[in-house]
């Protein structure tokens, strides 16, 4: 596979500068993702947008988080799942929780593990859910504004997830604690 760029402010495309100023001052640092994505400015914009609005939706800390790491651990991103439980940690979600997803076992909430079970179900099934499926997750407590911000947070973790499956980007040394590999890979080794 050919090696991407991960840019700098220096060698960015001029249209991709301010969108990594953007990550420094929100992460401090240049996330190796928006590094990445930097070389197609529009990816990198409309990623940072997504983001935004992900983050702006009617769920809470730990309903973000479950809908992000569930997508990022079936898609099997080496770099979105320990960037989203360094995430997860500054944003006070337990480690519980966490762990949970990180290991793909129940979660301690039945109305998080019913989140989780209709953001699976909507990746697995390409949208197309049936009545069962959406009258489980309304029986939890979400509505239709909810399935409709789960398909928001879809089209923002593909975009991370498939970069980072193809550019093969390297884990940030801030994330490097959360380090993690696909259950099957953990049984291959």
């Amino acid at each position: 596979m050919s090696e991407f760029t991960l840019h700098s402010l220096e060698s960015a495309p001029e249209e991709s500068r301010p969108l990594l100023e953007n990550s420094l001052k929100g992460f401090g640092m240049i996330p190796g993702l928006h590094a990445v994505m930097a070389e197609a400015p529009a990816l990198l914009e409309g990623y940072q947008l997504l983001h935004g609005l992900f983050q702006n939706t009617s769920f809470n800390a730990d309903e973000l988080t479950v809908v992000w790491q569930t997508i990022n651990v079936e898609h099997g991103c080496h770099y979105c799942v320990p960037a989203h439980t360094g995430i997860a940690r500054a944003m006070k979600v337990s480690d519980e929780i966490s762990e949970a997803l990180r290991n793909q076992t129940p979660l301690p909430d039945s109305k998080l593990e019913a989140l989780r079970t209709f953001t699976l179900a909507m990746l697995r099934q390409r949208g197309e859910v049936d009545q069962t499926q959406l009258d489980a997750f309304y029986a939890a407590g979400y509505g239709q504004q909810q399935v409709l911000e789960v398909i928001l947070g879809l089209a923002q973790k593909v975009m991370s997830n498939y970069t980072n499956h193809v550019a093969q980007t390297p884990v940030d040394r801030a994330f490097a604690p959360f380090v993690w590999e696909p259950k099957a890979a953990r049984k291959a080794s």
